[in-house]
């Protein structure tokens, strides 16, 4: 099916301009009220979008012209009246096309920029005097439509058609005329190009904000997803335990508690510091509590870690991989051993966390849906530069295998911190 384009493409554009006036203003009015109640300061308010009506004044430049007909000074009136016309319509529909970029770059605006300046030199040549003055109320309107690189060469070009049939009517006073087109066209330019340049601005400022707290909900929810699955996993297994050792070992058995009492203890000082952001971890302590969990699960642990120390963004970013690998094992696998390995080699550091599961237990630890979960991981690595491999080992068992460079820009976004 053949895309839709020209007018189609027009409407659809100044509706979702108009949608998007009617959204801002809607926010303003409500901004406006909580700002009243609060006593805050008022917030800015965006005003209506620009348009046509904004240039339609200027025709009054042409009431001379308009006088003259009606007192019968012009000569062939008919002509004059029929130019007159065709060049109020030409205005009219060339500066109401000048505020909306499909709009305004359309080849019939152009076409229409053209005949306005064929109108304008004809009339001035053929009646001088008042008519002279469509000249800056062309330049006017070529201001409304060109931007860019061109428009500067396009008032220049203006200036001198304007100055050199002005001559030819007026002598000396094409000055004068030749300086109102020149002016009319740069001044109008610019304001309508800052015009357009402050509405982006606003808009690419709120879309910011916009991303920005989209993000933060993003890390504070993937945070917490980490957070509390880990977190949940050992105090589960722990207290599995206590209750198997109670009866033979209740001193065993209340080491178990201890631990329990202590992981909630860390849970909640981990919690404050993912709601403020934070938060950084340590593999150190990662990987005893790794130790302490795997060992509660009865998991057999080995743990092997060489290569020069880790900035702080590293390791908290391996921190999380190996949460979440470890919190796997213990819940889906049935894994009697599990190796944790840390190599650290030139400028990458590579953690791998491997298990013996069986074929029914940690095959494949459900991924992560909304950014959570393996896929939260891989995104997070990958921001940093790094990758997250997880599948199952040529032996039968589980393995998850994350690599990162040893410092990177984007280290310290990927890894959660403000």
């Amino acid at each position: 099916m053949a895309k839709r384009s020209g007018p189609t493409c027009r409407v659809r554009e100044l509706r979702a301009e108009r949608a998007r006036w009617k959204a801002d203003m809607e926010r303003f009015k409500a901004e406006s009220r909580a700002a009243r109640r609060s006593g805050r300061p008022m917030p800015e308010n965006p005003g209506p979008p620009p348009t046509g009506f904004a240039l339609l004044p200027w025709l009054l430049m042409g009431l001379g012209s308009f006088s003259n007909l009606l007192q019968g000074k012009t000569e062939q009136p008919w002509i004059g009246g029929l130019g007159l016309l065709a060049f109020n319509s030409l205005y009219i529909y060339v500066t109401f096309r000048a505020f909306t970029k499909v709009t305004r770059e359309a080849r019939s605006t152009r076409l229409a920029l053209a005949l306005m300046g064929l109108v304008t030199c004809g009339l001035a040549i053929g009646y001088g005097g008042s008519w002279l003055y469509f000249f800056p109320l062309l330049g006017l309107a070529t201001g409304a439509v060109l931007r860019g690189p061109w428009l500067g060469k396009a008032g220049l070009a203006l200036t001198v058609l304007a100055a050199v049939v002005s001559s030819v009517r007026a002598g000396w006073d094409a000055v004068n005329v030749a300086y109102g087109t020149f002016l009319s066209t740069m001044v109008t330019a610019a304001i309508l190009s800052l015009s357009e340049a402050v509405r982006e601005l606003r808009s690419a400022r709120e879309e910011l904000a916009r991303q920005a707290v989209e993000k933060e909900r993003m890390r504070f929810s993937r945070d917490l997803h980490d957070l509390l699955g880990h977190t949940l996993s050992v105090i589960v297994v722990k207290s599995e335990a206590a209750r198997r050792l109670a009866p033979r070992d209740m001193d065993a058995a209340l080491v178990q508690v201890t631990d329990i009492e202590s992981v909630g203890r860390q849970a909640l000082t981990e919690i404050r510091e993912a709601v403020t952001g934070y938060r950084e971890g340590s593999l150190a302590t990662e990987l005893d509590r790794a130790r302490s969990a795997l060992s509660a699960a009865r998991v057999e642990t080995v743990v092997e870690r060489s290569g020069p120390p880790l900035v702080p963004q590293t390791e908290a970013l391996l921190g999380w991989v190996l949460r979440e690998a470890v919190t796997n094992v213990v819940r889906h696998s049935d894994a009697a051993r599990c190796e944790i390995t840390v190599e650290g080699t030139g400028d990458l550091v590579r953690l791998t966390v491997t298990d013996d599961g069986t074929e029914g237990g940690a095959a494949t630890p459900p991924p992560g849906v909304g950014g959570t979960g393996l896929t939260g991981l891989t995104e997070r690595l990958a921001a940093a530069g790094g990758s997250l491999e997880a599948g199952r080992t040529p032996r039968g068992g589980f393995r998850v295998r994350a690599e990162l460079p040893l410092q990177t820009a984007d280290l310290a976004d990927a890894a959660g911190r403000p």
